[in-house]
C-alpha cells in the first residue's frame, strides 16, 4: 500500500471522524483487507464538473457524511466569494438511493452553517423538479443527492447553478479548487442553522406541473384516445411523485402503474440495475404490457431524468426502444407539431449530442429548424439555451442516453415532462391509426434508416482507470485505417479540440470545450465515437450507421443489413 494512502487512513484514524466510521476502518485492519482498504482511500473521491458520484462507505473515495460535507463547504465557499453583496440561496432534493435523505440533511447543514438559505424538499423529489425550483425560487445554486441509474451501492452530488444547469465552465473548475481547498473534515461547518432553512414540497410541485402542462400541443388527439392504455414503472424511484398524477391531468384515463416497483426503495429490490436502458429493469412493466394489451410501456430511473419506453413492433412483438429512437420519435413528434400548428418562424432550434444520432439534424433541416451540437452531457444543451434565451426559440433537446427535455423551464434532462409528452406522442399517433412503431418507420423512410448501438466496458478500481487512459491514447496515436470494409476518413479529437483528414493530415480546430472524446468518420458515412464515463468506470463506444429505407416493407431485411454491419465494425475492433 502506497504511503499517501497509509497516511488518509492515519488521518481517518486520528480526526475528528465518529467512533463507528474509525471502528469500521479497525476492523478492516484487523481482517487484513487490505484490497478494500485501499480501494477507499488511495484517492479523495474526486469532486469532478457535476459533482461527486461513487460507491458509499468509509473512505476519502466513497460517498458518507465527510466527503459530502467537505464537497458542500467547498460549493458554499464558492458562493460566497462570487456573490459578495447578495443574499445567497440554494434549492436541494433527493431521491430514492438509501442515505439520499441523510446526505440531503447533511448538505442543508453545511449551507445553513455557512449563512445560506436552504430550501429543502420535505419528501424526495426528481432532478428536473430541483432545476426547476432553482429558477422558480431565485436560488443561486442547487444540489440533488442521486446517483442516478448507478447499481444500489452508489450515491452521489449534482451540483448546480442559478439558471437551472448543472454548473460549467468557469464555475465547475473554480468550485473544484474550493473543495480541493478542504483539507480536513475540520474545515467543514456542521452545525444546522435551523433560521436559514425552509421546507417545500407541494407548492412547487404545482408551479412544476403548471408548466408541463403549457407543453401539450394534441389536446383534441389525447381527448379521442385519452383511454390509451398506457404502462408506466418508476423501477423504485422518485418518478411516483408526479408522473402518475401528470398523466391524468394531461387526460390520460387508462394509466397502469407496475405495483411491485410503485414504492420508492433504495435496494431497487427487483432489478438488478434501475436504469431504464437496462431491458431487465423494464421486464416487470413488458410482462404488464402484454397482460393487458397496453399501447405504451414507460420507464424512468431514480431520479427521473431519464426515461425509457417499449411498443408493439411491427410482428405485434414488445420491443425496447434505445434512446436514439425515442428520440427520432419524440423530436419528429415536436417538430412536426410546431410545423402543423404553424408555429415554427425559421428562429427555432434544437439541441443534441455529438453522440446522439445524426438523424435528428436532418430533421431539423428538413423543417427549417437550426439544430445545435454539444460535447456529452446535459449541461452542455442547457448552456445553448441560455446562450440563445431571448434570441432563439428552443423546442426540444436530448441525447442518446435516454434525457430529453422539452420547453425551457428546466434546464436538464427531464423525463417527467417527457413522459407524459410521450404518452401525448402515442395519443397523436394511435388517432392517425398508427402504433408508434408505425410512426418510426415513417420517419426512417424520410431521413434514413439509421442504426446504433453501444458498447459499455467496465474496468474497475485504479488499474481499470489506467486501463481506460491506454485506450483512448492508442486509438489517438493508431487512428484505423479502415473499418468494416469502409476508409476512415475523418478523426475528431475532442481532447486536442481539432479535426484530422486521415488521407492529406490536414489539420482544422473544433470549437468545442476540451474533452476526451474520439470520432472516426467512414467514407460510407458511419461515425464510431468512444468516450470514457464521466461518472461511471467505464469506456463507451458509441456506432452509428445508416441505409435508406425506399419502402416500409423492406424494413427487416434492411434492419438485417445494418446489423450485419454493426457487427462487423465491433468485431474488428475487438469489443465482443
Amino acid at each position: 500500500m502506497e504511503a499517501t494512502t497509509q497516511a488518509r487512513i492515519q488521518t481517518w484514524l486520528s480526526g475528528n471522524y465518529d467512533a463507528e466510521t474509525k471502528a469500521t476502518i479497525q476492523k478492516l485492519q484487523a481482517e487484513g483487507n487490505e484490497k478494500e482498504l485501499d480501494d477507499a482511500f488511495y484517492r479523495t473521491l474526486e469532486f469532478g464538473t457535476g459533482g461527486l458520484r461513487g460507491i458509499m462507505g468509509v473512505g476519502s473515495n466513497r460517498v458518507n457524511k465527510y466527503t459530502i460535507g467537505a464537497a458542500t463547504q467547498g460549493l458554499a465557499n464558492y458562493l460566497k466569494a462570487t456573490y459578495t453583496n447578495e443574499p445567497i440561496s440554494v434549492a436541494i432534493a433527493y431521491d430514492s438511493r438509501n442515505n439520499s435523505k441523510y446526505f440531503a440533511e447533511i448538505t442543508a447543514a453545511v449551507f445553513t452553517a455557512n449563512n445560506i438559505k436552504v430550501f429543502l424538499f420535505e419528501a424526495l423529489r426528481a432532478t428536473p423538479e430541483l432545476s426547476f425550483a432553482i429558477r422558480y425560487l431565485g436560488c443561486k445554486s442547487g444540489v440533488v443527492l442521486t446517483a442516478s441509474h448507478n447499481p444500489k451501492e452508489y450515491n452521489g452530488y449534482k451540483a448546480y447553478w442559478n439558471d437551472g444547469a448543472q454548473v460549467v465552465a468557469p464555475h465547475d473548475k473554480n468550485i473544484i479548487a474550493e473543495v480541493e481547498k478542504i483539507a480536513s473534515v475540520d474545515d467543514v461547518k456542521w452545525d444546522l442553522k435551523p433560521e436559514h432553512l425552509i421546507h417545500i414540497g407541494a407548492d412547487l410541485d404545482e408551479a412544476y406541473m403548471a408548466e408541463v402542462l403549457k407543453q401539450s400541443i394534441s389536446k383534441d388527439a389525447i381527448a379521442r384516445q385519452h383511454d390509451l392504455k398506457i404502462v408506466y414503472t418508476p423501477i423504485h424511484g422518485t418518478g411516483i411523485t408526479l408522473i402518475p398524477e401528470l398523466l391524468k391531468r394531461f387526460g390520460f384515463t387508462n394509466v397502469n402503474v407496475v405495483a411491485e416497483q410503485a414504492t420508492p426503495d433504495g435496494n431497487f429490490s427487483t432489478v438488478v440495475y434501475p436504469n431504464p436502458e437496462e431491458a431487465e429493469a423494464l421486464s416487470m412493466g413488458v410482462a404488464l404490457a402484454k397482460k393487458l394489451d397496453a399501447d405504451l410501456l414507460m420507464g424512468t430511473d431514480p431520479d427521473a431524468d431519464r426515461v425509457g419506453i417499449a411498443a408493439k413492433n411491427r410482428k405485434g412483438e414488445w420491443q425496447l426502444l434505445n434512446g436514439n429512437q425515442t428520440a427520432a420519435l419524440l423530436f419528429y413528434y415536436m417538430l412536426n407539431a410546431w410545423s402543423e400548428a404553424g408555429k415554427l418562424t425559421g428562429n427555432e432550434f434544437i439541441a443534441k449530442t455529438i453522440v446522439t444520432s445524426d438523424i435528428l439534424n436532418k430533421m431539423a433541416a428538413h423543417y427549417g429548424v437550426k439544430a445545435y451540437n454539444t460535447l456529452t452531457g446535459f449541461k452542455y444543451i442547457a448552456g445553448v439555451i441560455r446562450e440563445k434565451e431571448g434570441k432563439e426559440q428552443f423546442i426540444v433537446g436530448g441525447e442518446e442516453s435516454y434525457g430529453y427535455l422539452i420547453g425551457d423551464f428546466v434546464r436538464d434532462k427531464d423525463a417527467l415532462c417527457s413522459a407524459v409528452m410521450i404518452a401525448e406522442m402515442a395519443a397523436y399517433a394511435k388517432d392517425k391509426g398508427l402504433t408508434l412503431f408505425d410512426l418510426l418507420v415513417d420517419i426512417y423512410g424520410k431521413f434514413g434508416f439509421y442504426k446504433e448501438s453501444l458498447i459499455s466496458l467496465t474496468k474497475k478500481g485504479k488499474d481499470g482507470v489506467a486501463e481506460i487512459a491506454a485506450m483512448m491514447e492508442n486509438l489517438r496515436n493508431n487512428p484505423p485505417a479502415e473499418i468494416a470494409g469502409s476508409k476512415t476518413m475523418t478523426m475528431l479529437d475532442y481532447h486536442l479540440q481539432e479535426e484530422t483528414d486521415l488521407f492529406s493530415g490536414n489539420k482544422c480546430p473544433l470549437h468545442f470545450e476540451k474533452s476526451n472524446v474520439l470520432q472516426f468518420i467512414l467514407e460510407d458515412g458511419s461515425k464510431i465515437s468512444a468516450r470514457p464515463s464521466g461518472t461511471e468506470p467505464k469506456i463507451k463506444f458509441y456506432f452509428s450507421i445508416v441505409e435508406p429505407l425506399t419502402n416500409p416493407d423492406n424494413f427487416e431485411e434492411t434492419e438485417a443489413v445494418l446489423d450485419a454491419k454493426l457487427q462487423q465494425i465491433i468485431s474488428e475492433l475487438h469489443l465482443n
